[in-house]
């Protein structure tokens, strides 16, 4: 005997406005990426705003003095290693064909797969450019989405609460638990950065490697890569060695070996999971899943992202107890 199945008007009008908003979020799936970003970024700089606001300053004049201390430090850095870093990094251009022909016969590599590759960047010269100018854009536009954050962030934390009517007071205690763990993880991933960058230096120094500092800068750049980044950051510094003997290229990869396995056991640790409190198979599958769905990006944001969904997902359940 066949049932019959009635669907009211009210389901079809769900499904298609669900459908319609899985669409549109991919379709804009850049412009809530970078906002995400932005709210990040909002929530590392709040704490330094704050404390400005708490000595009086205006809060638009407390914003653009934290953005000011913000470029002054990255100008600072810059300045340090700048001079440095473009006169080592113009020699390991200068001897590159050197370097690479003798890699090449070390390795029996087949040149013309080389060649072929560097005719097609050359060829993409263009495009890069342009893609070039997009990041500049984007910076800037995130830049902007972040001051707008800080100037409305008090309005915007008793605003939102008030579309989750009856637990209002529990959607603010979210939100703002939300913003310190962000804030935390960002501050965090630029202070383990750094940690790598100085520890990659020092090493690669001691065993007389050259161009250390842009190797060692590398590294610190990666490591904001989870799990992926320290190996490939190994790659260039232990190929570079292998060009200069096979010992140096060993003393290398157990340089790099000993300082992943202080970040795994106990820079990360203890910094790291004192910011979030992530489980580590937990930051793992997030990882997996961004840079599935996302690439290096998502690999980037999985980290913050796991962040908010955990404390969702605690609030949810210890709301669900009481």
């Amino acid at each position: 005997m066949l049932q019959r199945i009635d669907i009211s008007h009210k389901t079809v009008i769900f499904i298609a406005v669900f459908i319609l908003g899985v669409w549109v979020t991919y379709l804009i799936r850049d412009l809530l990426i970078m906002i995400f970003i932005a709210i990040i970024l909002m929530s590392a700089l709040s704490p330094l705003v704050r404390i400005f606001i708490k000595l009086k300053f205006p809060k638009i004049l407390a914003i653009g003095l934290t953005y000011v201390i913000m470029v002054a430090i990255l100008a600072g850095v810059l300045a340090g290693l700048l001079p440095p870093l473009i006169e080592e990094s113009s020699k390991f251009i200068a001897n590159f064909p050197a370097l690479l022909s003798q890699l090449l016969n070390i390795t029996n590599f087949d040149k013309s797969i080389l060649q072929s590759e560097l005719s097609s960047i050359s060829k993409n010269a263009f495009s890069i450019t342009i893609k070039a100018l997009d990041n500049i854009l984007a910076i800037i536009f995130l830049l902007v989405v972040t001051f707008y954050l800080l100037s409305e962030r008090e309005n915007l934390e008793s605003r939102i609460p008030t579309l989750f009517v009856g637990n209002e007071e529990r959607a603010k205690l979210l939100i703002i638990k939300i913003e310190e763990k962000l804030g935390s993880w960002l501050r965090g991933q630029i202070f383990l950065s750094l940690i790598i960058g100085v520890l990659s230096y020092i090493g690669l120094t001691l065993l007389n490697l050259p161009y250390a500092l842009p190797l060692a800068l590398f590294a610190g750049i990666m490591e904001t890569v989870p799990v992926i980044g320290p190996i490939i950051s190994a790659i260039p510094a232990i190929i570079l060695a292998l060009t200069i003997s096979p010992i140096l290229a060993a003393g290398v990869a157990v340089l790099y070996f000993v300082i992943q396995q202080l970040e795994n056991s106990l820079i990360v640790p203890q910094v790291m999971q004192r910011a979030v409190g992530l489980n580590p198979l937990f930051v793992i599958l997030a990882i997996a899943v961004g840079s599935r769905l996302l690439g290096i990006g998502g690999a980037l944001l999985a980290v913050p992202f796991a962040v908010v969904v955990q404390i969702i997902v605690a609030h949810v359940i210890e709301s669900r107890k009481i």
